[in-house]
């Protein structure tokens, strides 16, 4: 990456996740910190297309004013996939330099961490990527061809060393665009849909945590499209195959390196049910945040690898939260909720928000599972679109997570969206999600 490129870019995500900005100058990059750039604060609020909300109160309220980018401090970051040297700022968008916007999805988050250090406390989180490599050249969504043959993947090949020996050049590259964008991608696994891979990024601070993942989707996409192959984070690409998942693990810890879920001690051990009770509290509410778009529920079916009840358990992949193996000075939980299609940090600040939520609160949790949870009587996710619409307005929790003007801008999103994707044939939907989800 050159220290004098020839333009640069700046994005800030939307409420879905999407990247939005500008490509500017070079020479901007030394006026970023001064506010030089702006871009309209409705553009957080657009649709999955891209159109704008119709009613948004960020253009009927506000004029449609401008806000102010400015560097979250994770730039510049190259993009491998394009020819050019193009080095990327993230961005927050604000009303002016010193005053927060409160849709903004990255300004929740932090928001919700600073629950955290007034308690003296940091978050470590790790997020599980699912993606699914497909052939999008044809008037229907295919399977991905495989670079060796060219002959479309037919079958899943899980955990074969073989299937990734196949896509072996787009991984290592996929590898070393990481290593250039300094995400710290660590294992990857061919998984049980037809070109589908797992990659797993390394525990850190839970903010870098979000920035990575949100530009990792994008080295995703990118390093396919440069393998002339397309990827999709979409829940579910193919009606009869696995669909794509987001795992969020978190742990909490004290200036002096202790775990605060630690369990060998009182105080722990409430924390620990208090983080769990409140996940629990807060997923029927949350399930619009974890499945945003039309094609979510398809992949939220009962006994499809997608946890739909609202349950915990100890090693145990059936239920929604699920505690990993370890010792109690290692103690994390595993999130398995949300989809691949969903937007890092609102993903992170609900799931850390209803945390911290059932922490302060001293909630206690029911009993673990045991067995199969679609064998079980448990309470469930919202189980569509519209429903999960209504609770999410509803929800307590999710008033007490998210700033008023966010969950405004949110619900007039979706259900602009709803209205949409109803006048869409559903077999021509991934035309829309393909590359936005």
């Amino acid at each position: 990456m050159s220290s004098h490129p020839q333009t640069i870019r700046v994005a800030i995500s939307d409420l879905n996740g999407v990247m939005r900005g500008k490509r500017l100058p070079g020479d901007y990059a030394l006026k970023l910190a001064k506010g030089a750039v702006q871009l309209p604060l409705s553009v957080i609020n657009v649709d999955v297309t891209g159109a704008d909300i119709e009613d948004s109160p960020l253009v009927f309220e506000t004029g449609d004013a401008d806000g102010i980018l400015v560097p979250t401090g994770r730039g510049p970051v190259p993009l491998p996939w394009l020819d050019s040297d193009q080095p990327l700022y993230p961005m927050e968008l604000r009303r002016s330099r010193d005053t927060p916007f409160e849709a903004d999805p990255r300004t929740a988050l932090r928001w919700v961490l600073e629950g955290f250090t007034r308690h003296g406390w940091t978050v470590q989180a790790a997020t599980e990527l699912e993606f699914t490599l497909v052939d999008d050249a044809g008037h229907a969504l295919g399977p991905v061809r495989n670079p060796l043959n060219d002959r479309p993947v037919e079958m899943a090949e899980i955990l074969a060393l073989g299937h990734m020996d196949a896509f072996d050049s787009f991984l290592t590259d996929l590898y070393t665009g990481a290593q250039e964008m300094g995400i710290p991608a660590q294992t990857v696994t061919s998984e049980s849909g037809i070109g589908q891979f797992e990659i797993t990024l390394h525990h850190q601070e839970a903010l870098r945590a979000a920035d990575d993942t949100w530009l990792f989707k994008e080295l995703i996409r990118g390093m396919a499209r440069r393998h002339g192959m397309a990827a999709t984070f979409m829940a579910k690409p193919f009606e009869d195959d696995a669909g794509n998942g987001m795992h969020v693990h978190f742990s909490i810890w004290d200036a002096d390196g202790r775990n605060m879920l630690d369990e060998r001690t009182p105080e722990g051990q409430a924390r620990l049910d208090g983080a769990i009770a409140g996940s629990l509290a807060a997923m029927e509410g949350a399930t619009l945040i974890y499945a945003p778009h039309a094609n979510s529920y398809a992949r939220l079916v009962p006994g499809a690898h997608a946890p739909t009840s609202i349950c915990w358990g100890h090693d145990n992949r059936t239920a929604a939260l699920r505690i990993p193996r370890g010792g109690p000075e290692t103690r994390r939980l595993e999130h398995r909720v949300a989809g691949g299609d969903t937007n890092p940090y609102l993903v992170m600040a609900v799931i850390l928000g209803a945390a911290l939520h059932g922490i302060d609160k001293g909630l206690t949790p029911p009993e673990p599972i045991t067995g199969n949870a679609y064998d079980q009587d448990c309470p469930q996710l919202a189980p569509d679109w519209a429903t999960a619409i209504e609770r999410f307005e509803t929800c307590p929790i999710m008033a007490e997570i998210f700033p008023p003007l966010l969950r405004d801008c949110l619900l007039r999103c979706k259900r602009q969206e709803m209205e949409v994707m109803d006048g869409i044939d559903p077999d021509a939907h991934w035309k829309t999600y393909l590359d936005t989800a």
